[in-house]
């Protein structure tokens, strides 16, 4: 199984952090947050990775020469960002077969169980399945509505007068029926482009596990006290 892992935004949030290092490989208790997800991954089964890059792509190659997580991690430069639904069309041959595959946002932390989630959407059969959580603040996030039987009725990409505090939590697994979505203009953005199109194409998965957006200051600092790390999920990778 293969995921599409997005790092490529600048990270101005967090400056001065980000003025020397990738969002991706900023440290969550000593650990590369792009180590996290890989490890994570691993343990969901994925073998493959992609990995968009903008900002200090040679740091990102280094770490990838040297990971031993045991996911083969490939490396998509854009000088240029592509948006976020930009970089899944451009690089629609890295999941050419798959019957599904994972879009993860690097810049959240999370333990969930992506193989439960997995198992989730396949029972659901449409051709998304996005993980929802509860935010604080919605008008920051991608807000969404479900039915009685978890199939989403709404998305709002931050609004102004959001009608709940369930959010899109950058974990969400498609299959090849995505593509018909994806719009053809560039750069262009799942949430604000695509996500939208997909009413009533979309299961939500309600995370029940850690996640934390560590894209500002405050959200990091915090998730260096609060992060329980991925005990639950090593007895997962010691067994593949």
């Amino acid at each position: 199984m293969k995921a599409f892992l997005l790092a490529a935004g600048n990270g101005t949030r967090l400056r001065p952090l980000t003025d020397s290092v990738p969002k991706c490989l900023l440290p969550i208790q000593g650990v590369p947050l792009l180590e996290i997800w890989l490890k994570n991954c691993k343990s969901a089964g994925i073998t493959d990775v992609l990995v968009n890059t903008h900002a200090h792509v040679g740091a990102i190659r280094e770490f990838a020469a040297k990971q031993r997580t045991g996911v083969s991690l490939y490396i998509a430069e854009e000088p240029e960002l592509l948006g976020s639904a930009g970089t899944v069309a451009g690089n629609r041959d890295f999941v050419a077969g798959e019957k599904a595959f994972f879009i993860l946002y690097a810049d959240v932390l999370t333990n969930i169980e992506l193989r439960r989630m997995l198992e989730f959407h396949q029972q659901k059969s449409l051709p998304a399945t996005l993980g929802i959580y509860q935010v604080p603040d919605p008008t920051r996030c991608g807000i969404v509505t479900t039915n009685e039987n978890s199939i989403i009725q709404e998305f709002v990409e931050k609004p102004s007068q959001p009608v709940g505090n369930w959010a899109f939590a950058g974990v969400m697994i498609a299959g090849p029926k995505l593509f018909d979505f994806l719009p053809a203009q560039l750069p262009a953005d799942l949430g604000f482009d695509v996500l939208p199109r997909m009413i009533g194409k979309m299961s939500a998965y309600r995370v029940s596990e850690y996640l934390l957006d560590i894209g500002t200051l405050s959200n990091y600092q915090h998730a260096q006290q609060s992060w329980p790390g991925l005990a639950q999920l090593q007895s997962a990778v010691q067994g593949l």
